[in-house]
């Protein structure tokens, strides 16, 4: 995610979370909603990134069955139901 979220507007949000863990993270930064909203980008580019990996995959796998398909054509094609 490259979007420069500065410029992007903002809005406060309620979140529950564990009191001793924002405790210790406020020892390392001093804006916690700026660390937290880099983490949740980083989570969500993430989650589009393997999002679009598995859809590669099965992409992929569409395109070698059906590459067998009109190779050897369908199992279904030699039984007929009539």
């Amino acid at each position: 995610m490259t979007a420069n979220t500065t410029a992007i507007r903002k809005r406060p949000v309620n979140l529950t979370m564990n009191e001793a863990l924002v405790q210790q993270a406020k020892a390392y930064t001093s804006n916690l909603s700026a660390t937290v909203e880099s983490l949740l980008a980083e989570f969500v580019a993430q989650q589009q990134n393997e999002q679009r990996q598995r859809q590669q995959r099965a992409d992929a796998c569409a395109a070698d069955w059906n590459a067998v398909h009109a190779a050897v054509g369908s199992f279904a094609d030699e039984h007929s139901t009539l």
